[in-house]
Formats: C-alpha cells, structure tokens, sequence
C-alpha cells in the first residue's frame, strides 16, 4: 500500500520500520514540523493513512484525511468525545475508519477475555473488581485508553459498575483504576483483580514493546483498504 503516516513518533518510527518489511511505501510522513502538509494529502496517492499524533490534533488530522477521501486508521486517545462526527464524516465520504485505543493483538484478545470473566463474576458480587495500569513517564493520557476500554468491557456485562474513578473509592458501583508513571516501564501493563474476602483472580497483560501495537495497525490498515466503513479490531482479527 502507499501510506501516509500522521505522527512520526516512536510508534510512528515503529510503524514505519515493520511496514518497509511488508513491502509498504511511505509516501507521506507527517510530522511536528511540517503538520500543515496534512491538507494536502491526496487519495490519488495515498491507500489509508496511519494516524498516531497527538489528543490535540488527532479530530483535525483525522477528518481531513477522511474529507480527502482516504481512509483512517487512528491510535490516538484523548479525544474520543468526537468520534461519532469522525463516524459520520467516514460513512458521508464513503471511506473506511478504524479507531482503536491499543492495536496489540494481544490486548483485543485480552478486552474479550475481560469481558467474558465480568459477564461471569456479575454473579458473584462478593469479589469486587479493580484495574492498575503502568505506563512510562512520557504517557500523557492517564488512565490510559486501554485501562478505560477493559474497564468499558466490564460495565458492558457487570451491572454493578456504572463508572470508573481515578483513584480509591468507597462507593461500590465505581471502578477504581490506578495509575502509574515510571521512569523503566515497559511497553505498557495491564492488571484487573477480582478479590473477596477469603482470595483473589488476576487477568494480566504486559507488552514487552511496541512492535506488537505497530503491526496490529498495519493489519488493521491492510484489512480497510478498498473497504467503506466503520470497523473495529475485532473486524479485523475475526472475532466480533
């Protein structure tokens, strides 16, 4: 495919290195010093565009990359309180979107094990349930959008929990996520405990780097090419 890829951070440098190994072109890279170049994108040349920027400019890259006719895949959180325009704007433009908090194959295996656990522990109130997530220091999303989206999973088949909190709590319908910020973290780790009284049950996953979020979206970008849409990683990873 020829990509255009939004955001040239470590993810972007990432995307970009295993995409060269699957005999994809770069045909546009965008970056801090030069975001203005963004408007002209084209879908004459562009296939999809790989969109890891930032909470601040990620609804703009987005729709006009959409608006251009090309096609979307976005990782970029913070600013998700738009995403039903962005759906609109893909649907009207007759493009493809993909949106997804964390692009590991591991991780959309991990929010269907998290919600097949909540379904069942909905009927043992007993164990209540918690999310600690950690992260390095550079992150600035807190909770990250992976932790929002486990905890999602949960109130989507755990009546119990109606929202999450930053923070400990005392009211029993909220769910605590705790986060760090430390200097040597990994790639980014994931912990949601159920404990009563008398034990506990841990679901766990720890990303050693980041190359396993890159390829997820060139998978993700690979499987929206030619199509129209919204999808998801679980369109993508065949189990929706």
């Amino acid at each position: 495919m020829n990509i255009a890829l939004v955001g040239y951070g470590k993810m972007g440098k990432m995307i970009e290195q295993i995409g060269l190994g699957r005999g994809h072109r770069f045909v546009k890279i965008i970056r801090s010093t030069n975001v203005a170049d963004i408007e002209t994108l084209s879908s004459k040349e562009i296939d999809v565009a790989i969109e890891f920027s930032n909470p601040e400019g990620a609804y703009h890259n987005i729709m006009t990359c959409l608006q251009n006719g090309i096609s979307v895949v976005s990782g970029t959180t913070g600013w998700l309180e738009k995403k039903q325009l962005v759906e609109d704007c893909c649907l009207a433009s007759q493009t493809a979107f993909i949106h997804s908090t964390n692009f590991s194959i591991g991780v959309n295996l991990f929010f269907v094990i998290n919600e097949y656990v909540a379904k069942i522990m909905a009927s043992y109130p007993e164990y209540d349930v918690k999310i600690s997530e950690t992260h390095y220091l550079q992150k600035k999303d807190k909770p990250s959008g992976t932790a929002i989206s486990l905890a999602e999973g949960i109130f989507n088949n755990n009546p119990l929990k109606k929202s999450w909190i930053l923070g400990s709590t005392t009211d029993n319908t909220n769910l605590f996520i705790e986060s760090e910020r430390i200097e040597h973290a990994s790639a980014g780790k994931h912990v949601i405990t159920y404990q009563s009284n008398t034990d506990e049950i841990v679901l766990k996953h720890d990303a050693y780097n980041r190359e396993g979020f890159a390829l997820g979206a060139l998978l993700a970008a690979e499987y929206i090419q030619g199509k129209k849409g919204v999808f998801t990683m679980r369109s993508v990873l065949g189990i929706e």
